[in-house]
């Protein structure tokens, strides 16, 4: 009995430290991250999608599209960001590129969000409508979606392979003068669009903007820069200067945001848009108008990144829920997507991913501002992006007095009927609470 009793506490001993390891918070693995970019230009002589005054195909290329994509893992969960130089992702490519992930690595569909930067310079990718973007000729290139979806799946793949430990941290910015609400009002409460800033006029009154930019950090152990994820809220819709231009591809400006840090910082910088269906860029005279507003954000975000508190103590979740949003009826002929199945709501879905207190709730389509700010009033973080044209596109999502007050977003621009934005809006604040 002697013989066998001081290798038995051993082995209990053993057992125990080995078991504490496994459960104590303060023991779990180092938070690793990894970042990828691939490339999905595609070639000149694809339909543009994001102006309905393109009557050819485009012609060229100003600059490069890609996917980026960063991968997050604390030990026990893995999250994947990726986004991508489009004007959106509808559900179903969002959805082949989590299963083709999910299959590959394991990381689960609810973890991983797609968002688009919104360029109208890039590829159309789906008929959400019978006529849009463009005009009833123009075609979505098949081949060229398959790639796009390949390799979107691709860039997180590939951001899972160069993982590492980390630290991340959140700063936020302020920048107010590039940005806008084109929706002005007159006196008569009706409203005016403004699709370029007007001279004054004391007759208009301008709403709301949303001038914070929110920056998450990543670094490695040692301090150096590996990406970025910035998010702002300004429609990527800078135009052309000429023609040529109008039918080039192109990034817009959240491509030289990018640009910016990533030549000064190296790494990766991730353009995730805020709620900026009524946002627009202020015109700047002269030429490289998308390069201004780009590097003018980009300023800010590096003046920012240079004081981030990070750490490397972060746990990770994730949830997504179906939505299903109201549409309206008796709509125009061109803007029912199947006459043989006639819809009275629309499903969707929102997303919410925390990493330690920072949150990022994906929401689809084109989010008024007023939708935005009156998340962050009441959900009550410190930490929180709100990224717009996450996972989905499903129109304009506005406030119901838009409604009443008439334009663009909810009129032509939305199938989407009165109250889709109270739903969204109660919607991620339950969400949200969930995770919290």
């Amino acid at each position: 009995m002697k013989k066998n009793f001081f290798p038995k506490v051993i082995s209990l001993i053993f057992v125990i430290l080995f078991s504490a390891h496994i459960y104590c918070p303060s023991c779990e693995a180092a938070l690793q991250a990894g970042f990828a970019r691939v490339d999905i230009t595609p070639p000149a002589g694809v339909w543009l999608s994001g102006y309905a005054s393109r009557k050819k195909p485009s012609e060229g290329i100003s600059d490069q599209l890609y996917a980026k994509a960063v991968v997050l893992d604390d030990g026990q969960n893995k999250i994947a960001i990726v986004s991508t130089d489009l004007l959106w992702v509808p559900l179903g490519i969002t959805n082949e590129v989590r299963g083709i992930v999910k299959k590959k690595i394991g990381i689960p569909e609810s973890n991983i969000l797609v968002c688009a930067t919104h360029t109208h310079f890039g590829p159309k990718i789906d008929k959400i409508r019978k006529d849009w973007p463009d005009t009833p000729a123009s075609k979505v290139d098949k081949s060229y979606v398959e790639k796009l979806t390949k390799r979107t799946a691709e860039s997180i793949l590939t951001a899972a392979k160069n993982t590492r430990p980390v630290k991340l941290g959140m700063v936020k910015g302020i920048i107010s003068e590039i940005v806008y609400n084109r929706r002005t009002k007159r006196p008569d409460g009706k409203v005016a669009m403004t699709f370029r800033l007007p001279p004054a006029d004391p007759n208009l009154v301008f709403g709301p903007v949303d001038p914070e930019v929110c920056i998450l950090r990543i670094e490695d152990t040692d301090g150096a820069f590996m990406g970025a994820i910035v998010n702002y809220a300004c429609h990527p819709v800078c135009g052309a200067t000429d023609n040529e231009e109008f039918y080039s591809i192109s990034a817009d400006y959240p491509g030289y945001t990018a640009q910016v840090v990533e030549q000064m910082e190296g790494g990766i910088c991730l353009f995730a848009l805020g709620t900026s269906g009524n946002m627009n860029p202020v015109r700047i005279e002269g030429e490289n108008h998308r390069s201004r507003i780009g590097k003018a954000l980009g300023g800010e975000v590096l003046r920012r990144l240079q004081f981030v508190s990070t750490s490397a103590e972060i746990a990770l979740k994730a949830l997504k829920k179906q939505v299903i949003l109201p549409l309206k009826k008796d709509l125009p002929p061109e803007r029912i997507t199947d006459p043989n199945k006639p819809e009275e709501i629309l499903a969707t879905e929102i997303q919410v991913l925390r990493i330690g207190d920072i949150y990022m709730l994906g929401l689809p389509g084109e989010v008024l501002v007023e939708v935005g700010l009156e998340i962050k009033k009441k959900a009550g973080i410190e930490n929180l992006f709100i990224i717009s044209l996450s996972n989905d596109a499903c129109g304009y999502v506005c406030p119901s007095p838009a409604y009443e007050e008439g334009g663009y977003e909810p009129g032509w621009g939305t199938n989407l009927a009165k109250g889709a934005g109270e739903i969204i809006i109660k919607e991620a604040l339950d969400l949200i609470g969930k995770i919290k």
